[in-house]
């Protein structure tokens, strides 16, 4: 009798399964992975750029079980869905071809622009300091205060000194940090907040909550006194941004305040941003500061993750091609994504003026390396670039006479599609005036950028530097 040789069930479950099934596994966690990521990034709208896009996907296909938790922590970068805005419809008496920027937000849902009584840049960190102290000592009914660092120093403590008397004096106060504050500010400070009644809560922090991400930074700064008044800018509240720098200047930085009806634009963005962190509802305070009607011309613009739209960045690509005369940045970050940065060199290809002020060594060196090819485009393509000698923080951006931005963003793919971030438009011209006159004022003291070609590891190392420029 011939002898079975069909393999037994033993063989089968002894020889078969070990390879078999961990292969099978493995192969359905790669789908199951890439699956995810089509379903997040599609039905929930998140838009990533091709190369982040690629490296989640590479990720998630060779490493699936690192790369799918990391992009469950990390792949979100909207929290809002699109909708549908209205077509923005000039009102009766407006110019035939109204100014860009305002019809742009219009259709991007932001509030219209304000006239406000009176707006004021501050020179230095000093009159910065004295500017925001004044405005917090002034208020009597209410002070929101929100900010990515909370120094544990002089400057830190006098601001919750501050906030602490109006507190104790009857006044609201509530405080909005991002959580990685947790790692400048003190517990004492925390302490003295809660002990004088001030309500503080934190943003993204590492704990999920369903509207929060751990990647998604909250950026924006602002403090808004009773409704009226309005502090913001680039600066946190700590030395480095107004006094000193340890031993050091204090970095170069811009801030400025609002009297009128922008700071009650502002409050009500910090009361969706303070619910959104758990914290309870609170009403609008009552106009007491309508502006005047010929007062200087401001709007809020607000952008990140609880906007459908990338603002800021709509408003500067958007100016890169309106811009006819002159386009003058200064930024301490500058990792553009391709295609504003070839906005900006087709605006200096058409003739524009492109001013960028930088600083020469920033706190950040992997952000020095990623904007390597990013400079020499833009240098070669006929921009001015400048560097700063000392860290330079300040966020603007001036085009033409038309607008003037300044606030909370970089100009770099984490602030312009990941962080919460706060810039304000001022359509006035002598503000307009004021900030171009400062960037082009340290541009002018500034050695100016000279474009060469980088050696063979440098150029890797600047790609792979690009690849995470959104993390940066």
């Amino acid at each position: 009798m011939q002898p079975d040789l069909r393999p037994t069930l033993a063989g089968i479950a002894a020889d078969d399964y070990p390879i078999a099934l961990p292969a099978l596994a493995h192969a359905t966690a790669v789908l199951g992975g890439l699956l995810l990521y089509v379903i997040v990034t599609r039905v929930r709208h998140q838009r990533h750029h091709p190369s982040a896009a690629f490296a989640w996907v590479v990720t998630i296909a060779f490493l699936p079980y690192l790369g799918i938790p990391l992009f469950l922590l990390f792949g979100t970068s909207k929290l809002a869905r699109p909708r549908q805005h209205p077509r923005a419809v000039p009102p009766p008496g407006t110019p035939p071809d109204p100014p860009w920027p305002p019809t742009l937000l219009a259709g991007l849902g932001m509030a219209p622009p304000a006239a406000n009584r009176a707006i004021r840049f501050h020179a230095d960190g000093a009159e910065a300091q004295a500017a925001l102290l004044a405005m917090v000592g002034a208020a009597r009914k209410r002070i929101l205060v929100s900010t990515f660092i909370l120094g544990a120093d002089e400057v830190g403590d006098a601001l919750v000194t501050a906030l602490a008397g109006r507190a104790r004096a009857g006044a609201k106060v509530c405080v909005l940090l991002d959580a990685l504050a947790r790692l400048r500010c003190t517990g004492v400070q925390l302490r003295r907040m809660r002990a004088a009644g001030i309500e503080v809560r934190w943003v993204t922090a590492m704990r999920r909550k369903p509207n929060t991400q751990v990647n998604l930074r909250y950026h924006r700064k602002l403090v808004v006194c009773d409704g009226a008044a309005l502090w913001s800018g680039g600066r946190n509240f700590a030395e480095e941004y107004f006094t000193r720098d340890g031993g050091k200047p204090p970095w170069e930085d811009m801030s400025f305040d609002v009297h009128g009806p922008l700071a009650a634009q502002a409050e009500l963005l910090f009361g969706r941003d303070w619910t959104a962190a758990g914290g309870a509802a609170f009403d609008p305070m009552p106009a007491t500061d309508t502006g005047v009607a010929a007062g200087a011309p401001a709007q809020l613009v607000g952008s990140g993750p609880d906007y459908a739209d990338d603002n800021v960045y709509a408003l500067l690509l958007a100016g890169a091609f309106h811009a006819r005369e002159r386009i003058v940045a200064v930024t301490p970050y500058f990792i553009p994504d391709e295609a504003l940065l070839l906005a900006w060199r087709i605006a200096c290809r058409r003739g524009v003026r492109v001013t960028l002020l930088v600083p020469a060594s920033s706190n950040h060196r992997l952000a020095d390396w990623g904007r390597g090819r990013a400079l020499r485009d833009l240098c070669n393509a006929g921009a001015d670039i400048r560097l700063f000698p000392r860290m330079i923080h300040a966020k603007a951006v001036v085009i033409d006479d038309t607008l003037a931005l300044c606030g909370s963003a970089n100009l770099d793919g984490r602030s312009l599609f990941l962080n919460f971030e706060l810039m304000v438009a001022f359509y006035g011209r002598q503000e307009i005036d004021w900030l171009a006159g400062w960037v082009l004022g340290r541009a002018a003291v500034s050695p100016a950028y000279r474009a060469c070609p980088p050696s063979w590891l440098r150029d890797v190392g600047e790609g792979l530097v690009r690849v995470i420029g959104f993390q940066l």
